[in-house]
C-alpha cells in the first residue's frame, strides 16, 4: 500500500473506532467499514455475516453494496463444506477464495444465487473473536472472476480485524443493556424494599415498595439512608449514618444482615429485616451499597398466630392429661384404700364376733390402728398433691438446720430400721437451709423410708451434703446399698401411684403398707419445686440408690 492508502485506511479506522466508541449499533458501524473499504478497493462489494454459534447458521449483518435480494436468499444458510465461500470459511476457519463461483464446487447449491446478482468472485474471510472462534464471515464480491492482490490481503486483514473489534463490543454492550433491562425489571418492579446508596450514605435510587414503605409518597432519591431506617439497638455497632465497608466487616461478598425499623412519615414504624451488600468500584473500595428492606410485620404475625395455635393445643393436650391423670389418680385412690379398709372392716368383725385373748385382741387393735393409718397417709398424700396442682399448699419458708430435721427423721425411723438391720448414719455440718421445716421433714421422712425399706437388709443409709454449683443452693444426697431401681421404673419414679413392687400384697394389706402408696417420689418432687428446690435420682443401680435433693440456702448461711 502507497502512503495515500495508509492515510486513507487510518481515516477510516478513525472514523470507525469513534462510532464503536460513541455505542452506535453494529449495522451502522458496519456499513460505514464495509464502506471505507469499498472506497479503498474498486469494483468490489464487501458483506458481513454474523454466526449463530448455537444453530451453525449465518446471518446478514452488512452490505451496502450488494443486491438485497441476495442479502435475504443467503440470510440464514447453514456452514459447513459446499456452502459457498461464507459458509465454508466459518466452518473450518480459514480464508476460502472463489475465483469464479460459476467453476468453484463449494458453490454448487449457491451458484444460481450469484449469478442472478451478478456475482462471479467471492472471497471470504472468518472473523474471529476474543476467544478465537468466528463470530462471523468478511466477504468480498466481484462482478468478474478475481484472485485477490497482496494489497488487498492487507486491507481485508484490517477491516477484518476492525470488523471483530466492532461485532465484540456490540455484543458486550448488548449483554449490558439486556442486564441493565433486567436489573431495572428486578428493581422497580421488587415487592421487597429496595434502595441503592452512596458512600456517602445517601439514597441514590429507590423502588416504589421501600417508598410504599416509608409512606408519604415522596421520593427517597436524596435523603439520608439514616432517615428511613434505624437498626434495632444491639444488633449493629454503629448508626446507618456511619455506614463504612471496613467497619461492618462486608468487604467480602457476605452480605450484612441486622434487624431494623423503617421510619414512616407520620405513622407507626415498621419492623424490618434489613440487607446491607457491597457493590465494589473500579478501584475494589466502596463505590455503592444495595440496602434490601423486607417488612417482618406478616412474618411476626404468622409466629405470633403459631405461638398462639401451639398454646391453645399444649393448654388442650394439658388439659386432657389433666383430667385422665385425675380419673387415673381417682381410681387408684380407690384401689389403695380398698384393701385397708378391708382389713379394719374385717378385724372390726373379728373382734365383735368372737372372744379373743387380750393378745390376740390387742393384736387385732394393732392392724386395725395401721391400716387406718396407712388410710389416712394416702387422704393426706392426695390432700397435698391437690393443693400442690391448685398452688394453694400454705408454706413457711424459715431459716431450718439440716442436720437436725436429719436426727428426727432417723428417730421416727429407727424402729423400722432396726427391724431391717439397717445403719442410719449423716455427714452433715451447720448448713441451715431456707424451708418449711415440716415438709422437708415430709420429704426426707420418704427418702430416708425408701432407702430403709428397698435397701439392703443389714445394710446402711447414709444422708451427706455438699454445695451446689450455683453457691445459693445446698446438695443433699439419700443413698442406700440396695439393688437399686428396676430400668423400666426410672422413667416413672415420680409418677403418682408408680411403684416397683418386690411381691403380691396380703389381704390384710400389711404388704401393701410395706411398699407404700406410690405418691410419696411424686409428692416430695412437688413439694421441693413449691419451696424453691428440686429432687432427682442422681444414680441408681446394683451398688445402690442415690437420690439428691437441691435445697435453697437461707439468706446469709453459707456454712460449709
Amino acid at each position: 500500500m502507497d502512503a495515500d492508502d495508509v492515510q486513507r485506511l487510518l481515516d477510516r479506522q478513525t472514523e470507525v473506532l469513534e462510532l464503536i466508541a460513541a455505542a452506535a449499533p453494529l449495522r451502522r458501524v458496519l456499513d460505514l467499514l464495509l464502506g471505507a473499504l469499498e472506497g479503498l478497493m474498486p469494483g468490489a462489494s464487501c458483506s458481513v455475516l454474523l454466526l449463530d454459534r448455537t444453530r451453525g447458521t449465518l446471518h446478514h449483518g452488512a452490505a451496502p453494496s450488494l443486491p438485497a435480494t441476495y442479502c435475504a436468499a443467503i440470510d440464514g444458510m447453514a456452514i459447513g463444506e459446499g456452502a459457498g465461500s461464507c459458509g465454508t470459511a466459518a466452518a473450518l476457519d480459514v480464508a476460502v477464495v472463489a475465483r469464479d463461483v460459476r467453476s468453484d464446487p463449494r458453490w454448487t447449491d449457491y451458484r444460481h444465487l450469484a449469478e442472478s446478482a451478478g456475482l462471479r468472485a467471492c472471497w471470504s474471510t472468518p472473523i474471529e473473536g476474543r476467544d478465537g472462534r468466528p463470530v462471523g464471515t468478511f466477504a468480498v464480491y466481484h462482478g468478474r472472476p478475481h484472485r485477490p492482490s497482496h494489497r488487498e490481503q492487507l486491507l481485508v486483514d484490517r477491516f477484518t480485524h476492525l470488523a471483530s473489534v466492532a461485532i465484540d463490543h456490540a455484543g458486550v454492550l448488548g449483554a449490558l443493556v439486556e442486564s441493565e433491562g433486567r436489573f431495572r425489571r428486578t428493581f422497580d418492579d421488587n415487592a421487597l424494599g429496595m434502595a441503592i446508596v452512596g458512600p456517602d450514605r445517601v439514597v441514590a435510587r429507590s423502588n416504589t415498595a421501600l417508598s410504599a414503605l416509608v409512606g408519604g409518597g415522596d421520593d427517597l432519591v436524596g435523603r439520608p439512608l439514616g432517615e428511613v431506617l434505624a437498626p434495632v439497638r444491639g444488633t449493629l455497632g454503629s448508626r446507618l449514618d456511619d455506614l463504612d465497608a471496613d467497619a461492618l466487616g462486608i468487604t467480602h461478598p457476605a452480605p450484612l444482615v441486622f434487624e431494623g425499623r423503617v421510619l414512616r412519615e407520620g405513622g407507626q414504624d415498621v419492623e424490618a429485616e434489613v440487607t446491607v451488600s457491597l457493590l465494589p468500584g473500579q478501584d475494589g473500595g466502596a463505590a455503592q451499597y444495595v440496602v434490601n428492606v423486607f417488612d417482618l410485620t406478616e412474618r411476626r404475625a404468622a409466629d405470633r398466630d403459631r405461638r398462639a395455635r401451639l398454646a391453645a393445643e399444649t393448654a388442650r393436650r394439658t388439659a386432657e392429661e389433666h383430667a385422665h391423670a385425675r380419673s387415673e389418680m381417682l381410681a387408684a385412690v380407690g384401689h389403695e384404700a380398698r384393701t385397708p379398709m378391708q382389713a379394719i372392716v374385717g378385724f372390726a368383725e373379728l373382734l365383735g364376733t368372737m372372744d379373743l385373748d387380750e393378745a390376740r385382741r390387742r393384736e387385732a387393735l394393732g392392724h386395725i390402728g395401721a391400716a387406718a393409718g396407712h388410710v389416712m397417709d394416702l387422704l393426706t398424700d392426695v390432700l397435698d398433691l391437690s393443693r400442690l396442682e391448685a398452688g394453694a399448699l400454705p408454706l413457711a419458708l424459715e431459716p431450718v438446720c439440716l442436720s437436725e430435721v436429719v436426727d428426727e427423721v432417723f428417730a421416727l425411723l429407727s424402729r423400722a430400721a432396726d427391724g431391717r438391720g439397717t445403719r442410719l448414719s449423716h455427714d452433715l455440718g451447720d448448713d441451715v437451709v431456707r424451708a418449711d421445716r415440716r415438709r422437708l421433714r415430709q420429704v426426707l421422712l420418704n427418702l430416708v423410708g425408701n432407702a430403709v425399706r428397698h435397701g439392703r437388709p443389714g445394710g446402711r443409709v447414709r444422708v451427706r451434703s455438699w454445695a451446689a454449683p450455683d453457691a445459693g443452693a445446698l446438695c443433699v444426697a439419700v443413698e442406700d446399698d440396695g439393688p437399686g431401681m428396676p430400668p423400666d421404673f426410672l422413667p416413672h419414679a415420680f409418677t403418682s401411684f408408680a411403684r416397683a413392687r418386690s411381691g403380691p400384697a396380703t389381704a390384710l394389706g400389711c404388704d401393701a403398707a410395706e411398699e407404700g402408696t406410690g405418691l410419696g417420689l411424686g409428692l416430695a418432687l412437688g413439694l421441693m419445686a413449691a419451696m424453691g428446690g428440686d429432687l432427682s435420682v442422681a444414680s441408681s443401680g446394683p451398688d445402690g440408690t442415690s437420690m439428691v435433693l437441691r435445697v435453697p440456702r437461707a439468706p446469709g448461711r453459707r456454712g460449709r
